[in-house]
């Protein structure tokens, strides 16, 4: 359990892992030294788990992106969509969802063909009994930090 000021330095990270020990103290109001032996006690409890880059999917050629709801065989168990979905570099994330579809995924593609050949192969899958997808048109809000806001 993170108590507040470890949530704070979790935001904090989540908005720029790069910073610097001393400028996360003097948001939170502790030595850059009580930061580093913070971070690194998240880090052995499994509350940090990694340090990563975000990048613009626009920038690597991916101008589109999409949602398909999947809706999966009687008895499909998690792990067998997630074994199925995992080979698709195109997916940025998926996960089971309450509601009629059994999953859901964020698929980013070059182009509008490039999108429909992997909803047709994700359709494709022995699991999937059909899909739903939906365009993005324009994202409105993007936030990349866990957890409530600090």
């Amino acid at each position: 359990m993170l108590n507040d000021l470890d949530e704070r330095i979790v935001h904090a990270l989540a908005e720029d892992a790069r910073r610097s020990y001393a400028d996360i103290g003097s948001l939170v109001g502790l030595s850059a030294p009580a930061v580093k032996r913070r971070v690194d006690r998240l880090r052995a409890v499994g509350a940090i788990t990694g340090f990563t880059v975000r990048v613009d999917p626009a920038a690597l050629g991916w101008q589109t992106e999409g949602f398909i709801e999947i809706y999966c065989s009687r008895n499909t168990l998690p792990s067998a969509i997630e074994r199925g979905l995992k080979r698709y570099p195109e997916i940025a994330s998926a996960s089971t969802v309450t509601g009629d579809a059994d999953a859901i995924v964020q698929v980013f593609a070059s182009d509008m063909r490039h999108f429909e050949r992997v909803l047709e192969r994700i359709a494709g899958e022995p699991f999937v009994e059909r899909t739903k997808s939906v365009l993005v048109l324009s994202p409105l809000l993007r936030r990349y930090s866990s957890g409530p806001p600090a």
